[in-house]
């Protein structure tokens, strides 16, 4: 009798544990979100849309600044969806699955995707153009109110608006280039527009679905502007290649949103570092996990510092002076 009383305490005592790990699972919970565990490791999952520069960089700076913090308390898993805005959705709910502790959303559709794929797990966001409108915020004061924070990509279009017009002061038309299916291109381009347009151009846009298309819409753009602005476009980042292409033998000079696309197509850019701003996010990550900070109350952090930049090859080609306070882009 003792012995089939002690196997019943125990049997009970398995089954109430692995009710408990079963449930925590269930809700998709990080471990030790929101308190600080003594020796703990973390598991981060990382969402980057699409390969290329500026979000190769972020995504760099997001580790980098994780692993000064942290050290080998952290581990990664780094996917990248290869431009599909389902195979973020894929990768999100795998995430939540294995109940990681972070989720880094890299771009506006991998964060869109790990916060629909969780309201309960820490995501963090970065090279996000703005957060109201990728999130779907009625209401936003710097802080979203929900599981997410991040930092944020965008370059001051006011500024940008003006370096447009200090390098191309005769230009009559300029064309807004960028991906329809990108929320973060559509928000730039409507308020650089603005911009633009008090400065006395005639603006258009002109929108390409995906890749397939990219260099016939160029090819429109160069036949009816003097100028190309592109800006931080994740699809044209993909394209520079195929747009240098077209815009050099139509000799038509593109301002970039962002250093990287200036180094593949354009002839200048007042970039952000998206190192910097990745680095910033793995800070906040940091915090998240090793001290219980919440996401829903830190605020969204901005680039330090913008930078005027040049491609000496495509300026060259294209017979644009470049002012002195602009910085050759590396090669």
């Amino acid at each position: 009798m003792k012995k089939r009383g002690v196997l019943a305490a125990l049997f009970m005592t398995a089954a109430l544990a692995l009710s408990a790990c079963g449930n925590a699972a269930a809700d998709g919970q990080a471990a030790t979100t929101g308190e600080t565990t003594e020796g703990a490791t973390y598991q981060v999952g990382i969402i980057q849309l699409v390969e290329h520069p500026a979000l190769d960089a972020a995504t760099k700076g997001f580790e980098d600044a994780l692993k000064e913090k942290l050290g080998d308390k952290v581990t990664f898993d780094e996917q990248n969806a290869q431009g599909d805005a389902a195979t973020c959705s894929t990768i999100a709910g795998s995430f939540v699955a294995n109940s990681y502790n972070l989720i880094l959303g890299n771009a506006t559709p991998a964060l869109q995707a790990a916060a629909q794929a969780t309201n309960t797990i820490p995501i963090l966001g970065t090279s996000i153009t703005d957060y109201a409108t990728a999130l779907d915020l009625d209401q936003f004061d710097g802080a979203t109110g929900i599981n997410v924070s991040g930092t944020c990509d965008l370059a001051p279009l006011d500024e940008q608006a003006k370096c447009i017009k200090e390098l191309f002061p005769d230009a009559k038309n300029v064309a807004i280039l960028f991906c329809s299916a990108e929320p973060n291109s559509k928000y730039q381009a409507m308020v650089i527009q603005e911009y633009l347009e008090q400065d006395g151009y005639t603006v258009k846009e002109y929108t390409f679905a995906d890749s397939n298309d990219v260099s016939a819409v160029t090819q429109g753009a160069c036949d009816e502007s003097d100028v190309i602005y592109i800006p931080t476009d994740n699809t044209a980042a993909s394209c520079t290649e195929a747009i240098a292409n077209v815009v050099l033998n139509a000799q038509t000079p593109v301002f970039a949103g962002e250093e990287g696309i200036c180094k593949g197509c354009g002839v200048a850019t007042l970039s952000i570092d998206y190192y910097d701003i990745g680095y910033a996010a793995g800070e906040m990550g940091a915090k998240i996990l090793a001290e219980g900070a919440d996401p829903a109350t830190m605020p969204i952090q901005y680039a330090p510092k913008v930078t005027k930049k040049f491609n000496p090859a495509n300026a060259d080609v294209l017979g644009v002076t470049i002012p002195a306070d602009y910085v050759a882009v590396e090669e």
